[in-house]
């Protein structure tokens, strides 16, 4: 091979060796970028855990209201207390729906209002929640926003529909938490004051003893949720609010 032909060979195995390289640097940054972005992205099961999370409560809404849409009437909305109150038992010559949902916040029934609430567009909606999201860390003003914005989610359709605030109950297992609960509640029931469509339902004082702690008597084993007892005396509290929005 011949000096000229030996140059000309070398220099054709530089630029395919640059080529090479060129294409395994870009295949390394793609590389790198994919790895990246799959580093930022949640995990597709928590994303679709958070999505489903009330999946099956909801879906099981969806069964009911297929059957009957129970359009006009009163709806019950909020967590675990409202969810285990037999409305037929207590109200029953209202037409009552229940649509609580165990472990639910504020934000859950905000998310979740069209289905909820406004489909039925009820003339009524009895409203508990924040309970949990006390427990969770949230704080007084938290609670009083999250109602704000449910209200304003049902009047921007139901303007004329009325709805009452139980207020967050003083329980046995939270009550470690009775400061930040009655902020929360003083602050729901400024709010309401300044709207005759608002009310406010107190369950606070009637439901402690002569100690000023809550009555054992009004709860579950759990010291959370409510006895039957303690549905009754709740009951007794409402009815007032569903009678005179009639």
């Amino acid at each position: 091979m011949s000096i000229d032909n030996a140059i000309a060979s070398l220099a054709v195995g530089n630029v395919k060796s640059a080529a090479i390289r060129m294409r395994t640097s870009r295949w390394s940054i793609a590389a790198m970028l994919v790895l990246g972005a799959l580093a930022l992205t949640p995990p597709l099961a928590a994303s679709v855990t958070q999505v489903d999370k009330w999946a099956a409560e909801l879906a099981a809404f969806e069964a009911q209201d297929r059957i009957d849409p129970a359009v006009g009437g009163i709806v019950f909305v909020g967590s675990s207390s409202i969810r285990l109150w037999d409305l037929g038992r207590s109200f029953p010559a209202a037409k009552a729906l229940n649509r609580g949902f165990g472990g639910t916040e504020i934000a859950d029934a905000v998310n979740h209002v069209d289905r909820l609430v406004i489909r039925h567009k009820p003339r009524i909606v009895v409203f508990y929640a924040g309970d949990n999201d006390i427990a969770a860390g949230k704080t007084a003003e938290d609670v009083a926003a999250g109602f704000k914005a449910f209200v304003a989610k049902v009047r921007a359709t139901l303007p004329e529909t009325r709805i009452a605030f139980i207020g967050i109950k003083p329980s046995l297992q939270r009550w470690a938490l009775i400061a930040q609960i009655r902020r929360a509640n003083a602050l729901v029931r400024d709010y309401c004051d300044g709207d005759d469509r608002l009310g406010f339902v107190d369950v606070d004082g009637p439901m402690l003893g002569w100690d000023g702690k809550p009555r054992a008597d009004l709860f579950a084993e759990d010291g959370l949720h409510l006895s039957p007892k303690g549905y009754a005396l709740w009951t007794t509290l409402v009815q007032p609010f569903i009678e005179n929005a009639r």
